[in-house]
């Protein structure tokens, strides 16, 4: 018998409160376990492609867009 299987039937055997503080314990432990990530910023992206639209006039092209909308 593996002891996952130990520690599950003993927590089964806990109370339904005590089950809960079970887990919220459990999920705290592996929280501060995972590796911290770290946050990114939309602010990454700016440039990102600008190499496509090198040589195009913005104005005109949205002025094209805007046109065939109306078809």
């Amino acid at each position: 018998m593996s002891s996952y299987q130990d520690v599950r039937r003993q927590a089964e055997a806990l109370s339904p409160n005590e089950q809960l503080r079970l887990l919220e314990e459990l999920a705290v432990m592996v929280r501060n376990r995972m590796p911290v990530k770290p946050s990114h910023s939309i602010m990454e992206l700016e440039g990102l492609g600008k190499e496509i639209w090198r040589g195009f006039d913005a104005q005109e092209y949205v002025n094209q867009e805007r046109a065939s909308w109306n078809g």
